[in-house]
């Protein structure tokens, strides 16, 4: 995505193993004489995460400031979206320790067994976790993930471009079918699909084809107002002028917010998807204790408020709240208010309808020559 501590007692020491070997030496006429013993090099265990997260997803001074402080090098890939990561670990092996699946792809992958369970004891600041991400759908009982950043799907525009204030994919069809605006939605068939499930007054997890091919037959409808499916590069473009309405992740809408006051962002008010991304142990992590070691680092109160205000996302880390931005914290575009969040739906596995949306997405795309 567009997306310090204390040290804690429990450290890793990787002693020295030291293995002298006695080779002796026999003659007939003489007394057996042990050989100088022999030095042998231990076989080194890597003192290394490896990482795996979302493209533009981490302040880099986080990196550098955990591997300072433990030693640890962090290995850092970045894919695209959801789909590159799952095809990624469904190719598999992969020498990931963590992956950040967003809360629907945690379901997913849970089921498919991709996933270890971290020991809790070497992540006490789990402690700090909101009540609000505690046992979620998707990880029960939080046994293979930590939360990370949460935030919604809405639509950023440049109000000199729109002429007016958006409410909502009402205000947003109306401009596009009149000609005003150019459009972009996002290129992931659950989020601009769930996005006109919700406009339509659907669930956007539904997993009835005829209101999924309701949605594809309206986005089909609309492909000339349509510039774009971008690929997580929405706010890119109408950072550049090229688009001047995206339907993007709030985070990435709010850091183009900070240079361009005529940026906007609103949660539409047909409704909208709210998401968790979370730091999860892959099942054959070669780092476990490493990967543990980061995510409890990752949940210091210093470090999810430095993360939270770089990235501009929400902060599922309820000690970190005192320390985010106080503009972000009172801005209802981030911590929404009960009555917004009463209308915002998490995308959950819709088991075997994904090859409905999957068939409506592939319509879609050809439609718009794509």
């Amino acid at each position: 995505m567009n997306h310090k501590m204390k040290v804690i007692s429990k450290f890793f020491q990787f002693a020295p193993i030291l293995l002298l070997v006695l080779v002796s030496a026999c003659a007939p006429a003489a007394t057996p004489t042990a050989e100088p013993a022999t030095e042998v090099a231990p076989v080194p265990q890597d003192n290394v995460v490896n990482v795996y997260n979302w493209s533009d997803y981490m302040d880099e001074s986080i990196l550098t400031d955990f591997e300072e402080k433990f030693g640890v090098t962090v290995n850092y890939t970045e894919y695209g979206g959801m789909e590159e990561l799952i095809e990624v670990l469904e190719a598999g092996p992969v020498d990931y320790d963590l992956v950040v699946p967003a809360d629907y792809a945690v379901e997913y992958l849970r089921n498919e067994s991709m996933f270890g369970a971290p020991d809790r004891a070497n992540i006490p600041n789990f402690e700090n976790i909101a009540p609000t991400f505690i046992n979620p759908y998707f990880d029960p009982g939080n046994r293979y993930c930590i939360p990370y950043q949460w935030g919604t799907t809405g639509i950023g525009y440049n109000i000199q471009a729109t002429g007016k204030e958006i409410n909502g994919w009402g205000d947003v069809f109306d401009l596009a079918v009149e000609g005003q605006v150019r459009l972009s939605l996002l290129a992931d068939p659950r989020e601009s699909l769930g996005a006109i499930l919700l406009f339509l007054g659907y669930s956007p997890n539904s997993t009835n084809p005829v209101e999924i091919n309701e949605a594809a037959e309206f986005l089909k409808a609309h492909a000339d107002q349509i510039a774009s499916y971008a690929p997580d590069t929405g706010s890119e473009l109408l950072a550049a002028g090229e688009l001047d309405i995206a339907h993007d992740y709030s985070g990435d809408i709010f850091q183009l917010m900070e240079n361009n006051p005529d940026i906007r962002y609103v949660i539409p008010s047909e409704g909208a998807i709210i998401w968790s991304d979370n730091f999860c142990l892959l099942a054959n992590a070669p780092h476990k204790e490493n990967a543990e070691l980061f995510m409890n680092y990752l949940l210091e109160p210093e470090v999810g408020a430095a993360l939270s205000n770089y990235l501009r996302y929400a902060t599922p880390n309820q000690a970190a709240l005192p320390l985010i931005n106080e503009s972000d914290r009172n801005d209802p575009g981030l911590y929404p208010s009960e009555d917004v969040l009463s209308k915002l739906f998490f995308l959950t596995d819709v088991g075997e309808a994904t090859q409905v949306y999957d068939d409506a997405w592939s319509e879609i795309l050809a439609n718009h020559g794509e």
